[in-house]
């Protein structure tokens, strides 16, 4: 992999790391009590920036391996699923097993750009943030890996 693709991919990566990080008490309130309003906009700001960080570095892997980058009205989802290997390149850089998780946070990301503070369910969002930081270390051990192999 070429040093300057390598090196501005582990700033996003370092970028997550440093949001999640930045966040912990917040994460540790939401896994202990339900947050109020304002404790729950934090929340889905942060799961906003998480999945947008997430999906900066798949941009960055797309344009390393020189595939097109979609720009449709649709494109977030077709870029969700290049990430697991449909692509012209058929390269994975996300395994299966945490797909349907990782979609999740795919789906918030919609739902929090075209919606209000009052209408955020904690329902929905409590797991997203309760797993955040085991679903972020998984996607960044297969980002280390593609970095590794490329």
């Amino acid at each position: 992999m070429d040093e300057k693709v390598k090196i501005k991919i582990e700033h996003e990566i370092s970028r997550i790391d440093k949001s999640l990080h930045s966040v912990k008490p917040l994460l540790v309130l939401c896994k202990t009590k339900k947050p109020d309003i304002i404790e729950m906009t934090a929340a889905a700001q942060v799961l906003h920036s998480f999945y947008n960080g997430v999906e900066s570095v798949i941009v960055l892997f797309f344009k390393y391996l020189d595939d097109k980058i979609p720009n449709d009205f649709k494109w977030h989802k077709t870029l969700f699923e290049m990430a697991f290997g449909i692509n012209s390149k058929n390269v994975k850089i996300i395994r299966n097993d945490i797909k349907k998780k990782l979609e999740k946070y795919l789906l918030f990301r919609h739902f929090i750009r075209h919606s209000y503070s009052s209408e955020l369910d904690w329902n929905e969002m409590g797991p997203l943030i309760k797993e955040i930081e085991d679903i972020w270390e998984i996607i960044k051990t297969d980002f280390e890996i593609f970095i590794k192999n490329n």
